[in-house]
């Protein structure tokens, strides 16, 4: 594989051993919506220092760390876990005792229009990283070799869907992806697995449900809503509205991979779930009350606003985490409800109108047409 030279948004000239005594992590895929919500909340609650590897594509934004931009702690590294040589050049300048994987395409509606970019960053991509990491831990000193962990994280999509009455997923529900996007998560994690049965490499899998907070590109449910009513454009709605999601606040979802880098079993899968399982329609309408509240319209209620729209191909039906081998075995529940989740997203996404306004770009614009505008109403 040719070695191609990645742009380094901080050098990593001088790496953080040679400046603390204290080990350090590398999270991948760190300034996307989750990823910078984790590397936030990590120096929230530690010192340790952090090496983002981010590529830096449309979700991926420097912008959601810049508030870390003059802190010695974390470098912030423009580069793709694909570029095997890169990986491996950061694990041996900085020798980290982690690396979480936050690294995916990750929306199904693009997944849809365009699979090409999902098998080669989700399934490629997780693969020369788990070669680069591979090597790297294969070489290390037998007591660092037994402390080491890499962190996959993935979603609860490619559990494929279920119905009104079935139980919740749970570790040992079969896969059964329905979407490109969960086909290649499905593959990056048994891809993981792999690694771990057949070289003995040291992981560890978290399954989520559908995440949302602050920096989440407006592509998304929550963030796209939010973002139409302010803007007076309406809320579309698929199909009848009545899919089912479990909803989780993304600061709890944080402090669960912290839970499982520290004390999880290795080679084990822990679902990750926030027990609010609610209809898109209802999320909508929440949304709408929680703005008329903080945000109201001169025009009436934002609910006025909500149309349906045709479907989207393969749309699941219902997801639902059962996360009682998190809570069981390592003490973790959320700390969110979705309402108290709800009106902190809500608040954080008025008091940053700014950021929405830069990150919604004319390439954003044309996505949106694409997606929505050929959609009709049903009905």
């Amino acid at each position: 594989m040719a070695q191609r030279t990645a742009f380094l948004i901080i050098s990593p000239a001088c790496s953080f051993k040679d400046r603390y005594d204290s080990s350090m992590i590398i999270v991948t895929g760190g300034a996307g919506f989750i990823g910078s919500n984790f590397v936030l909340d990590w120096f929230r609650h530690t010192d340790e220092p952090v090496v983002t590897l981010d590529k830096l594509t449309y979700a991926g934004n420097a912008e959601n760390l810049a508030s870390l931009a003059r802190d010695s702690r974390h470098q912030l590294v423009q580069g793709d876990i694909g570029d095997q040589a890169l990986v491996e050049q950061l694990l041996a300048a900085h020798r980290p005792r982690a690396v979480v994987n936050f690294a995916a395409e990750s929306h199904v509606d693009r997944s849809i229009h365009g699979p090409g970019d999902f098998i080669e960053t989700n399934v490629v991509g997780t693969f020369r990283l788990l070669e680069a990491v591979r090597g790297y831990w294969g070489a290390l000193p037998d007591d660092e070799q037994a402390t080491f962990r890499l962190l996959h994280v993935s979603t609860d999509e490619v559990y494929g869907s279920l119905g009104p009455a079935d139980p919740a997923f749970s570790e040992t529900t079969p896969y059964a992806p329905n979407s490109p996007y969960s086909a290649s998560k499905a593959a990056s994690d048994h891809l993981v697995r792999a690694w771990h049965h057949t070289y003995g490499l040291p992981v560890l899998t978290t399954n989520c449900s559908n995440n949302y907070g602050p920096y989440q590109f407006p592509e998304k449910l929550i963030p796209l809503m939010i973002h139409n009513a302010l803007n007076g454009k309406a809320l579309p709605v698929y199909g009848d509205g009545q899919n089912v999601r479990d909803w989780l606040y993304v600061t709890d979802h944080c402090s669960a991979i912290r839970r499982v880098l520290e004390a999880g079993h290795l080679g084990e899968t822990y679902n990750v779930g926030g027990d609010s399982e609610r209809t898109n329609l209802q999320v909508v309408h929440a949304l709408c009350d929680a703005l008329d509240h903080q945000s109201p319209s001169a025009s009436g209620s934002y609910r006025e606003l909500i149309c349906f729209v045709k479907d989207r191909p393969g749309h699941d039906r219902r997801y639902a985490i059962d996360a009682r081998k998190i809570r069981q075995e390592l003490g973790w529940s959320p700390s969110e409800t979705f309402e108290t989740g709800l009106q902190k997203t809500v608040a954080w996404y008025l008091q940053h109108a700014d950021w929405t306004e830069r990150v919604v770009s004319g390439a954003y614009r044309e996505w949106i047409d694409r997606n929505y505008a050929q959609r009709v109403n049903p009905s």
